[in-house]
């Protein structure tokens, strides 16, 4: 290699690195990636004490990370050249047959699962109606058949016999009713979710489990509301190549009303109104937030069925695209997200007049879930 050949490249690097130094510069920070779902690192606070313990340091590297210009493209090429390469996972995302990305299913910590179990045996002890407890298996356990060969993957079918052992009057099956229809559309590709597919078999077995005549899905009429659907996992998973999914609904809104029940900032209670399906959301990257409107620590649905029974759902998101489904059902729909609700939930069932209840989470959200010990309260 000649010396003016060295000189050139050397040249060359300079300028690569000082073009993106100065892009860097120029570019307007981002406060949230889209294409990732999340908000992006900001520019920390500068200060002597931040200097001397390393925090500054630390958090610049992550601020530098998240700003670098065109990131989400540089994400792509990577998750890309990776797949060329024959890698098959990136994130605890499986890359899987039929276009499909699933997260991996770690072994669960058993003390937390145990715990949970009793929590939720100690709110059925607690509470004078009839209460019915189930999990939902996810992707990783009902389309297992679409993953990599060889892919590690922890087992849901042990942990959902170990909370059947451990609840047997309470337990209902949702497995059988997800494993009997693998072949349909079920689950998202991109997403963690069940589909609204997946989610009517859901309310058939809870349905049953309630001594109630599911609706036919011959009844619905299936309407798609989006066709350009990317979801959760697709925006951790760094993959850009798969297509999006579709979002449809069976259930129409009419007659239905939402309220979501918060607190201001003086802790007085505010009555804010929702609506089954919220289409505004279908403009932005979290679409899943049109059934009910997203997350929301007590919400309350209203159907026309005035002099049905109360339900008390007390669940994660899964269940908000249950809930039109059960509309045909009850009254009023009551819905406890335990994330943000720390009250009594048996006092809850008491003070309005609830005639069932229902515990209803996926798997891997109940095995990981430390806010369940609020339920045993």
């Amino acid at each position: 290699m000649s010396k003016r050949y060295s000189i050139f490249i050397s040249a060359l690097f300079c300028a690569f690195l000082a073009l993106f130094l100065a892009a860097n510069a120029i570019a307007p920070d981002r406060t949230r990636s889209e294409v990732e779902n999340r908000e992006l690192a900001q520019f920390p606070a500068l200060t002597l004490r931040s200097v001397s313990t390393g925090e500054f340091m630390s958090k610049f590297e992550v601020y530098m990370t998240d700003q670098f210009v065109l990131r989400d493209g540089w994400v792509a090429m990577k998750s890309t050249l990776e797949r060329l390469l024959g890698k098959q996972e990136n994130n605890g995302v499986y890359f899987c047959a039929k276009d499909t990305l699933i997260t991996r299913f770690e072994e669960p910590d058993q003390k937390r699962v145990t715990d949970n179990l009793g929590y939720v045996h100690k709110f059925v002890e607690n509470v004078d109606i009839p209460v019915y407890v189930s999990l939902i298996p996810t992707q990783a356990c009902i389309w297992a058949d679409r993953l990599p060969a060889g892919a590690p993957n922890a087992s849901q079918t042990a942990l959902l016999e170990q909370a059947e052992t451990a609840l047997p009057d309470w337990w209902y099956d949702t497995y059988s009713a997800l494993w009997d229809h693998r072949e349909e559309d079920i689950f998202y590709r991109t997403d963690h979710h069940w589909t609204s597919l997946g989610a009517y078999y859901g309310y058939t077995a809870l349905a049953r489990a309630m001594g109630l005549e599911p609706v036919p899905l011959s009844q619905y009429t299936k309407t798609t509301v989006s066709q350009d659907f990317y979801g959760t996992v697709f925006s951790s998973s760094g993959v850009r190549w798969v297509k999006p999914d579709c979002m449809d609904i069976y259930v129409p809104e009419d007659g239905i009303t939402v309220v979501s029940h918060t607190y201001d900032q003086k802790g007085n209670p505010v009555e804010e109104p929702r609506q089954l399906y919220d289409e505004s959301f279908l403009e932005v990257k979290d679409k899943y937030a049109m059934f009910l409107g997203g997350q929301q620590s007590l919400g309350v649905v209203y159907t026309r069925n005035t002099g049905a029974p109360r339900l008390l759902l007390v669940r994660d998101s899964y269940s908000d695209s249950m809930v039109p489904f059960l509309t045909a059902h009850f009254s009023e729909i009551h819905l406890i997200d335990l994330r943000y609700y720390k009250l009594s939930a048996a006092d809850y069932i008491r003070e309005h007049g609830i005639d069932a209840a229902a515990v209803l989470y996926s798997v891997p959200n109940f095995a990981g879930d430390s806010n369940l010990v609020w339920l045993g309260r």
